[in-house]
């Protein structure tokens, strides 16, 4: 055994295992920040999921009072992620608004949400028939 540089004993500590911990944090870091990444990303998707569900929510309940279609459009809009595209429309009784949006922080992949919505039209509602 050789004798220990730090206390002068023989302790049987190796010279050569100093750059160990150094290696293994170079190789575990990257790693861990693409973890990290990849968890960020999936609740910037949740959350533009999330606000594209409300948004298609808004408007169909804003189509089912009768409102002007511009005004469902808007109030879709100002819930929806930016850039959200809305569309709405009408089938029988049933009104129908849908959300499609890419998410802002997501250019990057090809991740495009879709929601809709649907509510019966509230002139029909307690109608007979």
């Amino acid at each position: 055994m050789r004798r220990c540089e730090r206390c002068g004993e023989r302790c049987g500590a190796r010279r050569g295992d100093g750059g160990f911990v150094t290696a293994e944090t170079a190789v575990a870091l990257p790693v861990l920040v693409l973890f990290a990444t990849a968890l960020v990303w999936g609740l910037l998707l949740v959350a533009a999921q999330v606000q594209c569900v409300d948004a298609a929510r808004t408007g169909a309940r804003a189509a089912a009072r009768q409102d002007p279609v511009e005004e469902v459009i808007r109030l879709a809009r100002d819930t929806a992620p930016r850039g959200a595209r809305v569309t709405v429309g009408r089938e029988g009784d049933q009104v129908r608004v849908v959300v499609e949006a890419r998410p802002a922080l997501l250019h990057g992949l090809s991740f495009e949400l879709r929601e809709e919505a649907v509510a019966l039209a509230e002139e029909t509602v307690g109608a007979e028939r």
